[in-house]
């Protein structure tokens, strides 16, 4: 007969249901889970996999001294045309503008964690400011994070503003950490149908002055608004200068449909 004084149980350390099995013989206790990957209730994590209630474009514009943001106020909760006064450009200090299309919701939770982030920077009475540019490297590190956990934040943002020196900064970052920056930036359907109207119109000797960026932004505005099915007449401007950075508007699109007469073919 076997000798059986030293066997140990089968299920001995078995795991408890939804936990992960800690092998005979292994006195480690398991890694502690990040948060997405824990169960938190009776039916688990759930993560999006979706937008949900979406905005839609929004468009920068870089100009000899500052930068110009637009949005339309518009958040769908799919093709229903739901919240019809929301501002999706928020000022973040004096010096940084955001611009969120994208799922709202993400939107809001990312803008919670920068004003957590200004209020660190606040108690630590150092005297520096966070920039445009280290806001929109810091970003690329949160969703590239979130996106490696397997549960983004569906957002597309345009992160403006200028720095110490007055000098204008104009990026984009998307739902997976990518970034850039340029004189001109858009989210949505803006990236498809204000760049081209944008950069068709870019002098090549010298920066847009304001009054050619503000008429840039009412012309694509317009646009948008004939052709994007997930937009709205209504729309703010975020200007960010070295002496002023504020939320202007709402503003309307100036509508003209009689060229409608002549579209045949529906």
């Amino acid at each position: 007969m076997m000798n059986n004084t030293f066997a140990q149980p089968m299920w001995l350390n078995g795991p408890s249901p939804g936990q992960f099995y800690n092998f005979m013989g292994g006195n480690n206790a398991p890694t502690q889970l990040p948060r997405e990957l824990t169960t938190a209730g009776p039916y688990g994590t759930k993560h999006s996999t979706a937008a949900i209630t979406t905005g839609s474009s929004v468009l920068g514009i870089r100009f000899d001294g500052g930068v110009l943001v637009a949005a339309d106020t518009l958040v769908s909760y799919g093709s229903l045309a739901r919240y019809q006064n929301i501002n999706r450009v928020f000022q973040i200090n004096g010096k940084i503008l955001l611009g969120g299309g994208g799922d709202f919701a993400d939107i809001q939770s990312i803008k919670r964690s920068i004003d957590q982030k200004m209020i660190e920077d606040q108690c630590c009475n150092d005297g520096v400011v966070m920039k445009p540019a280290e806001l929109s490297s810091w970003l690329t590190r949160v969703l590239y994070n979130r996106r490696s956990r397997m549960n983004p934040l569906y957002i597309d943002v345009v992160v403006a503003g200028v720095d110490e020196v007055g000098k204008p900064f104009l990026g984009n970052v998307d739902l997976r950490g990518r970034a850039y920056d340029d004189f001109v930036v858009a989210t949505g359907f803006a990236r498809h149908l204000s760049l081209p109207l944008v950069r068709e119109r870019k002098p090549k000797d010298r920066e847009f002055t304001f009054e050619e960026a503000a008429s840039l932004i009412r012309e694509a505005m317009k646009v948008l608004y004939y052709r994007d099915t997930r937009s709205l007449p209504q729309y703010t401007v975020g200007i960010c200068t070295a002496n002023d950075c504020s939320i202007k508007g709402p503003f309307k699109v100036e509508e003209n449909w009689t060229f409608a007469e002549g579209v045949t073919g529906y």
